[in-house]
């Protein structure tokens, strides 16, 4: 992600917030010697970014990890369920 500042902001996003989200806002702002616009999208953008990584990236123990390579290292085997699943058109394709 490019840094705040760095590439022209022709986006503009509204928000509306209570008094007293803007006063905490606008607090931390000024404790992080931010502008309130600057601190609201650092802050947004870092949430998103853990949000999406949340969709991809599986923290687990070393135990688990070993299982889960364990798992793939296994010789495939037939799944009629599974088959089942991919013989079937999929709802996003439409009728």
């Amino acid at each position: 992600m490019p840094a705040a500042g760095s590439t022209a902001r022709t986006a503009r996003l509204g928000l509306r917030a209570t008094p007293e989200q803007e006063a905490v806002l606008r607090r931390a702002a000024e404790v992080a010697h931010k502008s309130l616009t600057d601190f609201i999208l650092d802050a947004a953008c870092r949430a998103a970014e853990e949000a999406l990584l949340d969709q991809r990236l599986f923290m687990v123990s070393g135990s688990q990890y070993q299982a889960i390579l364990d798992l793939l290292d296994r010789p495939e085997s037939d799944s009629p369920g599974l088959a089942d699943l991919f013989s079937r058109r999929p709802v996003w394709a439409g009728p």
